[in-house]
């Protein structure tokens, strides 16, 4: 197998061009509307009527004839529309006003409203203060402004989230059809692993990486479907590569860098797999491998070969296998989450790739900021798990001053 190191923009555009390439899925499920959070839209949400049905009020006021208003008159009150009712009576004449709240529909000859606090009641009339001007349409939602029935209101693909909630439920939508998760398949690989309830001997350490990938899977869609620890045997592998490329996608957890016992790129050559790249320049995570398997039923699995140590695990999944994973499970945002904050202390540089270092960001008023967590490299969980985001430094800048810009990885 050829081995094709490339860089961070060129490997990433390799995995959207893949994710892009994606048939949209079709296994569609329905599921009550609270229940949908955080899955993907399956086909899209369309207004059931106009929105707003009505001309609304935006403010307590007096629903007028704008022109009167303009002209300094004194307005006679004919009553009070509420939120929820409509006007019963005849529709509004020259020189009349009518008390209305906000939301209220806008009755018949009104064409604004005037604001409560620019009007002075006078028993059953009101006087507009001194000066006052009103145009049509002042302080009124037309109807149909916001959306007219028909209209598509939440596009197959977009995750539902609370704003998307409240939108199928003003349209009436009690359950939505949201996309079946794909399934990944997740093997961490390493005769040094041991799972959770035993007790590691001093050259062992637990299996911290499956948990930590199906959480992520979980984060970004998936379903995590955690098999048993393949030992450093090619065996074992093999067993483990022919249950997993029966999934949408397959993580495998260590053995891609270039020891004597890392053995997973060879078994999956062992399968005719179609390497895309099988490395980055990226620190953390440089060994990462990206390809598909031939499944039995003609299909392809995509797989990543993840490198062992728990932060380049991580940092690898925000870049490579989200994008990935959210094209499988149906999204059409795909890119990593980038922002920008200014840098809260001075960090060294120099690197000849581009680095992806933990961090913590703060948000304030008047900016973001981020500090770079102290770390003693891609094993330190901890250091990990102090920050919230990742800086990314580019190969080749000697150093980074205080105040600087730089990009974060949000995760």
């Amino acid at each position: 197998m050829t081995e094709n190191v490339l860089s961070f923009e060129d490997a990433l555009a390799i995995v959207l061009k893949q994710a892009h390439g994606l048939a949209t899925p079709t296994a569609l499920e329905v599921l009550p509307l609270l229940e949908t959070r955080r899955r993907v839209l399956g086909r899209r949400i369309l207004a059931d009527r106009d929105q707003p049905p009505f001309d609304r009020s935006t403010r307590d006021g007096y629903a007028v004839r704008a022109a009167d208003v303009t002209a300094g008159r004194t307005l006679l009150v004919l009553g009070l529309i509420r939120a929820g009712e409509r006007w019963r009576g005849d529709a509004l004449g020259d020189g009349q006003a009518i008390e209305i709240m906000t939301g209220a529909p806008l009755p018949a000859g009104a064409d604004a409203v005037l604001m409560v606090e620019h009007a002075v009641p006078l028993g059953e009339e009101l006087q507009p203060l001194q000066g006052r001007s009103l145009s049509k349409g002042d302080n009124v939602v037309p109807r149909g402004a916001e959306a007219h029935n028909g209209d598509s209101l939440l596009p197959t693909g977009c995750v539902i989230e609370a704003a998307e909630i409240a939108v199928a439920a003003s349209c009436g939508a009690a359950r939505l059809e949201v996309f079946a998760k794909p399934r990944v398949a997740i093997v961490a690989t390493g005769d040094e692993l041991v799972e959770l309830g035993k007790t590691p001997e001093a050259f062992q350490i637990r299996n911290s990486n499956s948990y930590a990938l199906a959480a992520l899977v979980d984060d970004a869609g998936g379903e995590a479907v955690r098999l048993p620890v393949a030992r450093d045997t090619l065996a074992d592998l093999r067993a483990r590569i022919a249950e997993g490329r029966e999934t949408d996608l397959l993580l495998l957890s260590g053995g891609v860098s270039m020891g004597k016992f890392d053995l997973v790129e060879q078994v999956l050559a062992e399968y005719d797999a179609e390497f895309f790249f099988t490395g980055a320049l990226i620190q953390p995570g440089k060994p990462i491998v990206f390809g598909r398997l031939a499944r039995e039923d003609s299909g392809w699995t995509y797989f990543f070969g993840l490198p062992g140590n728990p932060v380049s695990t991580q940092v690898c999944f925000h870049l490579f296998v989200a994008p990935m994973l959210r094209a499988l499970a149906g999204q059409t945002d795909l890119v990593p989450r980038f922002v920008e904050a200014t840098l809260a202390g001075p960090v060294k540089g120099g690197a000849k790739v581009t680095r992806f270092l933990p961090a913590e960001m703060t948000s304030a008023w008047d900016g973001v900021s981020v500090r770079v967590v102290g770390w003693q490299g891609s094993g330190d969980i901890a250091a990990n798990a102090r920050g919230n985001c990742y800086a990314v430094l580019p190969a080749g800048v000697e150093a980074f001053a205080a105040g600087e810009t730089v990009r974060l990885l949000l995760r």
